[in-house]
């Protein structure tokens, strides 16, 4: 008894003591709380965002035409935006930005180009291009190769004060030109907003949502605008009364589709009650009656639903200048979505399908803090089956067959060295023997050759078998078949850090991420006041846990936030309700062909192109239209279906190729595919 009494007293003094800190720390809050709110005020009092804009525009007229020099790789940066180039597969863009060391704020303006098989990046600087921002949006043009922006946002070093921008642009990816499109007149176009997103249907560019900001409120869009890249005009489309359209929001998903755009997720603050029910619950236990506190606040809402803006263009009959009709569909919800539902999510398309990468769940313990939890899962969305699936990694088999390979690889380039220098030598040789010299321009070839070698020879980049460090807002963009990972954000405590790296991952072999660069997280200059009472608070809870863990006999230390680079997944549990809009559909049990485990893309046309052109002609003789095609394009039509087929079944194919490589099952050939083998029995059996 006499030890249960100590421990007794003792949790009681920890108690107290974890009191008094929570008191110091409600103190240091209270003090940081009122030099941040100072700061503010003489931040909006001194700084003219007018004239901070004015004086950037006045710098870019220094440049009197557009260069492009070799720099060094981008600096921190979130909020930013990555792009392929659309005439280029060997370049990706990236533009705007901010970063916030804990102080004051930088936005970027520099338009960087990254050259994947040089992997060098150079600066474009011009006379004419936008002003630095962050949030904004831009897309390629649907019916051009040039890619469009619009809107952003800036802020004061403080962030005391916010400007949105309205203006749009169109960027010659060639020459790196920057052209402000001007709206003459009294022409309609969309107001000022960030967050929003922008994407291209055959000549029309699709804006929806966003929001526009004050240092007093915050004022989310739902507003739809759509602009014309062949009469050069925006519009605002009229929509059906009757029919519902998608709340307002910022920071969603809006990918492309063969009849519009489809929609997923988002994020916006709405009305909510707070303090009135807990009140009333807490003078209900008191015997006091009435919950006169209840008042209106804004609450942080993630979005989980799917739309689909189907657009019809005008019939070739009627005006070049007549509006395409648009209409909003709700989806059923997707199926197997990311649990929990995550703000700050990044997508990009990649043949009918959305990439994800990131997010953060915040929970709202109370008015005053947030408790968040961030990821760095990869998923896959198919658009056609509203589906989600979790991407997993590849690690290489550490087996003698690959290093058979590799040895066997070193020695053919060794032999093919050494025929080559054999073949100079001899030429060397009946040069000299007819009393010839060896010319200069021979020397040149032979130091090229050198160069040549030594830039194949370059050491590969480093390749790491678990996904980037989790985060929110990175930049993500797909060229070719590989996609991009750029900066983000995460936050621990008070502390935000930046990140400063590039990473890349091929999607087709998920043969581990590779880091194209990276650099260490900078110092944070924000105060550490408030972080370091977290610290002490969570040693406090550390220390209580200890000791109610002694006394089950087991221990629960509570862990600080994870910097694995790894987030465990978590599955979610499907109301009855929403069982039928959940309902998984396997792109392996139609009647189309279907590829095989580890069949190449060109394997499977080269099997299936006969069933695919069949499939081409017999659409062709049910058409009412009886459009006739060459057989080039039949074949180039029946390429095109087994491409999209390959891709939408690629998930379900590797992950029957996983389950094949753990139980030892290598590539499965059928005998009626090889050339010359039987159908029946015999010699061509395989034992």
């Amino acid at each position: 008894m006499a030890k249960d009494k100590k421990k007794s007293g003792d949790k009681k003094a920890v108690k107290a003591a974890k009191a008094a800190k929570q008191e110091k720390k409600a103190g240091k809050k209270d003090k940081k709380l009122a030099t941040k709110t100072k700061d503010v005020d003489s931040d909006t009092e001194s700084v003219d965002l007018d004239a901070v804009l004015a004086q950037y525009a006045k710098e870019q007229e220094q440049y009197h035409a557009i260069t492009e020099v070799p720099c060094e790789p981008p600096s921190a940066r979130t909020s930013s935006l990555t792009i392929g180039n659309p005439a280029n597969d060997n370049e990706l863009f990236l533009f705007g930005g901010e970063y916030f060391n804990g102080a004051t704020a930088k936005f970027f303006n520099d338009l960087l180009v990254y050259n994947v098989k040089k992997d060098a990046w150079n600066k474009v600087t011009s006379p004419n291009s936008p002003l630095p921002r962050s949030g904004h949006a831009w897309c390629r043009g649907a019916n051009t190769k040039d890619i469009y922006l619009f809107g952003g946002e800036f802020s004061s070093p403080k962030q005391g004060t916010f400007y949105h921008y309205n203006d749009f642009w169109r960027l010659d990816p060639g020459n790196r030109e920057w052209t402000r499109i001007e709206m003459k007149g009294k022409a309609a176009a969309p107001p000022a907003r960030s967050g929003h997103r922008m994407v291209a249907f055959k000549q029309y560019i699709i804006l929806f949502g966003g929001f526009q900001d004050t240092s007093a409120t915050t004022k989310y869009l739902n507003d739809l605008w759509i602009y014309d890249c062949v009469n050069f005009a925006w519009h605002q489309p009229k929509l059906q009364a009757a029919r519902a359209v998608p709340d307002a929001r910022s920071s969603f998903t809006l990918l492309p589709h063969d009849q519009g755009a489809v929609l997923y997720g988002g994020y916006s603050r709405v009305k909510a009650v707070a303090g009135g029910k807990q009140q009333q619950q807490a003078k209900g236990k008191k015997g006091g009656g009435g919950g006169g506190g209840a008042r209106m606040v804004l609450k942080p809402k993630v979005h989980e639903d799917t739309w689909f803006l189907r657009i019809t263009p005008p019939s070739s009959d009627q005006p070049s200048t007549t509006l395409p009709t648009v209409s909003w569909e709700r989806r059923k919800r997707p199926a197997n979505p990311p649990n929990p539902p995550r703000a700050g999510a990044t997508m990009a398309f990649h043949k009918g399908r959305g990439i994800m990468f990131g997010g953060v769940h915040d929970v709202e313990e109370s008015e005053e803090g947030l408790d968040s939890e961030f990821f760095n899962q990869l998923f896959v969305w198919n658009i056609e089956r509203n589906r989600y699936m979790p991407l997993t990694l590849r690690r290489p088999k550490a087996n003698a067959n690959k290093k058979a390979a590799q040895q066997a690889n070193v020695s053919r380039r060794g032999r093919a060295k050494a025929d080559e220098e054999e073949l100079l030598a001899n030429l060397k040789a009946l040069e000299m023997k007819a009393g010839g010299a060896v010319s200069p321009d021979s020397d040149d070839e032979e130091k090229q050759k050198e160069l040549e070698e030594e830039e194949d020879t370059r050491p590969e980049k480093p390749r790491i078998y678990e996904f980037p460090h989790p985060r929110f807002n990175a930049a993500l963009a797909v060229q070719g078949d590989i996609l991009y990972i750029f900066g983000g954000t995460f936050e621990k405590g008070d502390r935000e850090y930046t990140f400063d790296e590039l990473w890349s991952l091929n999607l087709n072999h998920l043969d581990g991420i590779v880091e194209v660069f990276k650099r260490e997280l900078e110092d944070w200059q924000g105060s550490d006041d408030e972080a370091d009472s977290e610290d002490e608070e969570d040693e406090d809870e550390d220390e209580e846990d200890e000791e109610e863990g002694d006394e089950d006999g087991k221990s629960s230390l509570a862990s600080p936030i994870s910097t694995a680079p790894t987030t465990p997944l978590i599955t979610k549990e499907v109301p009855e309700e929403d069982v039928g809009d959940t309902e998984e559909i396997s792109a392996l049990t139609d009647t189309l062909p279907h590829p095989r485990p580890f069949e190449s893309l060109r394997d499977f046309y080269a099997r299936t192109s006969e069933a695919w052109q069949t499939l081409i002609l017999d659409e062709l003789a049910k058409s009412s239209k009886g459009t006739e095609k060459t057989s080039k394009e039949i074949k180039k039509a029946g390429f095109e279906r087994a491409e999209d087929k390959w891709w939408d079944c690629r998930e379900e194919i590797r992950a029957l190729e996983d389950e094949q490589e753990a139980a030892g099952i290598g590539e499965v050939v059928s005998l009626a595919d090889k050339e010359g083998a039987s159908a029946g029995g015999g010699v061509g059996r395989r034992r």
